[in-house]
């Protein structure tokens, strides 16, 4: 279940959002102030904070600010306030989308929905896990049980290509074209190879396998993906 954070000192408001995110199954948490909103995302992990830009004790544009000093948590804007200075600052200071008050909220209730689908969407693209091999594309990091293993960008850029194409054939043939492509540079016949060889040395350890030589053809990747 996605978990929002809604920041807004106006009750009325803010319990009309929470309800009716509510009823499309979201968690929504409501705070008033942008302390409180602070102590609640240190307890916290939000999918997406919808934010008012005047707030009691802070302007939203600094609690903003410091939200994405610390956190990558995407941010929806709402105020009353239409000027154009002040919606071009909230793009600059990271914020995805920026509501003028008042505002159907059906219309509202689909722009949420939108953008965590997006974000969702994303995050699968970017990210692989099965429980044992966690990689993050974005962030070029990986991991296995937990333990951090290092791919160079060639293997990084290797690993992307069979992971989107799970259980396909991929002749030497395209993923030599792929990879030249991507990278802009001459891989050779002995580079996949030595490549591929490497990514195996790292993550298929005890009975793990995750790629298949197609003996003839090309390789295969055989690794099972949980959902998000």
């Amino acid at each position: 279940m996605k978990k929002i954070l809604a920041v807004e000192d106006d009750t009325i408001l803010n319990k009309t959002l929470s309800y009716n995110l509510n009823e499309e199954g979201y968690m929504v948490i409501s705070k008033f102030t942008a302390i409180s909103a602070l102590e609640s995302i240190v307890k916290h992990k939000f999918d997406l904070i919808i934010l008012d830009v005047n707030l009691p004790d802070r302007s939203g544009f600094d609690l903003c600010k410091k939200i994405k000093e610390n956190y990558d948590i995407p941010i929806i804007f709402l105020t009353a306030n239409d000027m154009e200075y002040d919606m071009i600052k909230g793009y600059e200071l990271g914020a995805l989308d920026y509501i003028t008050k008042p505002f159907n909220i059906n219309v509202f209730k689909q722009k949420v929905r939108a953008l965590l689908n997006h974000i969702t969407t994303k995050t699968k693209q970017d990210c692989y896990d099965d429980g044992y091999l966690k990689i993050n594309f974005s962030e070029f990091c990986a991991y296995i049980n937990d333990n951090q293993i290092v791919f160079t960008p060639l293997e990084y850029r290797t690993l992307k290509l069979f992971i989107e194409n799970p259980k396909t054939i991929l002749t030497r043939k395209i993923l030599l074209e792929k990879l030249w492509d991507i990278d802009a540079n001459f891989v050779d016949e002995h580079t996949l190879t030595s490549v591929i060889s490497r990514i195996r040395s790292k993550i298929e350890k005890d009975s793990s396998k995750y790629i298949k030589t197609v003996y003839g053809m090309g390789y295969m990747w055989i690794g099972e993906k949980n959902e998000f």
